[in-house]
């Protein structure tokens, strides 16, 4: 018997400024899809488990209580709601994996979702940076930009200008995006929008334009995860090959800021606990909430040493075509991030590519990827490993 616990069906709404959908709306939506490709009933559900960071984006909390409300089938069933700043959808999911393994749940529904943009821009700049440490970092211009501008203004004065490797990534994931149709920005920036300064992309914070940042989305995603694959589901089943969790200091004075060191931990930890290397993996979807994020995951999955991750973008090595597609998707960077949703998102993306149905966005013989998630600047840091069952 397998004991490995498997994604058997999932539901993923498009991202975007999405003004007419309240959260309701958006749980009932991916669980209707994540019910339909599972091939389950909603009596099928032994535990429910929602990500959604909040912070002050919508008035009502307790957020776990609205699935009943969406789902009326839901009503009696187990729900709880998860929170770790933008790794949020990963925490729900590891405590839904957690239920199963103990016994105590045979198949859980994870739902990510977030509306952010119910509030003004500098509002939600002020949300946004309650993952970080409001002590030290709270009150920053230009929010948690601010925060990731730094990290970039420290990491180009130890190792030269990146912005050629930084707006290569910006416009691979927007090339990207365009073949996704969850894509909250489906538009091909291309590399000379990316780099240059300009009215339309101009500096945000330190290095970063605005094209290096996330857009602020709105949206949901949904897993059905079991113990075992479901003969009745419209969609192969996806198995975890491992997974791992590492934390790393809140405060970015207390630790090197152009090092991930925690997601170097985590990568490590999932790959050795897979039997499996980076050569095994035919993609990888990241947590580009910011384009220097992207390259410095590149060094913590273990693709290059410290200040050398500028090489596998302007190589090609992380392109679709390359020898390992980072975020196929368009990543945060072009999908989207509402903040609950994108871990969940992220799986739900892999798990697409693994089974066989992600459309256009479909890689060749893709059977094995991972997903990093992470909340906060790589403070709560999340690897999965996944192939096809």
């Amino acid at each position: 018997m397998d004991t490995a616990p498997h994604i058997i069906g999932w539901g993923h709404t498009a991202f975007g400024k999405l003004d007419a959908k309240d959260p309701e709306d958006l749980i009932r939506e991916v669980s209707a899809q994540a019910f339909e490709s599972a091939g389950v009933a909603p009596s099928d559900i032994d535990g429910v488990f929602v990500g959604t960071f909040n912070g002050g984006f919508v008035p009502q909390d307790f957020s776990a209580g609205l699935v009943g409300v969406a789902v009326p089938e839901l009503r009696f069933t187990p729900a709880v709601r998860m929170e770790n700043a933008c790794a949020t959808g990963s925490a729900a999911i590891w405590a839904a994996l957690d239920a199963l393994q103990s016994g105590r749940v045979k198949r859980a529904l994870v739902i990510g979702f977030e509306k952010m943009n119910a509030l003004p821009g500098p509002q939600i700049g002020e949300v946004l940076l309650k993952c970080s440490y409001v002590r030290e970092e709270g009150g920053k211009p230009g929010g948690f930009a601010g925060v990731f501008g730094d990290i970039a203004t420290q990491y180009f004065s130890r190792f030269g200008d990146q912005s050629d490797a930084l707006a290569a990534i910006s416009a691979k994931n927007h090339a990207n995006g365009t073949l996704n149709p969850y894509a909250h920005m489906r538009r091909d920036l291309g590399f000379d929008f990316c780099r240059a300064p300009s009215d339309k992309n101009p500096f945000v914070s330190g290095p970063l334009k605005r094209s290096d940042c996330s857009l602020v989305s709105d949206g949901a995603a949904a897993l059905v995860l079991s113990m075992e694959p479901n003969s009745g589901a419209r969609v192969p089943a996806i198995r975890w090959r491992s997974r791992a969790q590492v934390n790393d200091f809140l405060p970015l004075s207390r630790r090197d800021a152009t090092r991930f060191e925690g997601a170097t931990r985590a990568w490590a930890q999932a790959l050795s606990q897979a039997d499996m290397t980076l050569d095994d993996l035919h993609l990888v979807e990241t947590h580009d909430c910011f384009t220097i994020a992207e390259l410095l995951e590149y060094e913590a999955m273990g693709l290059a040493k410290h200040g050398q991750g500028a090489r596998l973008i302007l190589d090609g090595v992380t392109q679709r075509d390359g020898r390992l597609p980072v975020n196929p998707s368009g990543g945060l960077k072009s999908r989207g991030h509402p903040i609950g949703a994108t871990g969940v998102s992220q799986h739900v993306m892999v798990a697409m590519q693994l089974s066989g149905t992600a459309g256009d966005m479909q890689l060749p013989n893709a059977a094995r990827g991972a997903v990093f998630n992470m909340g906060g600047a790589a403070v709560a840091n999340y690897v999965s490993a996944l192939e096809a069952a």
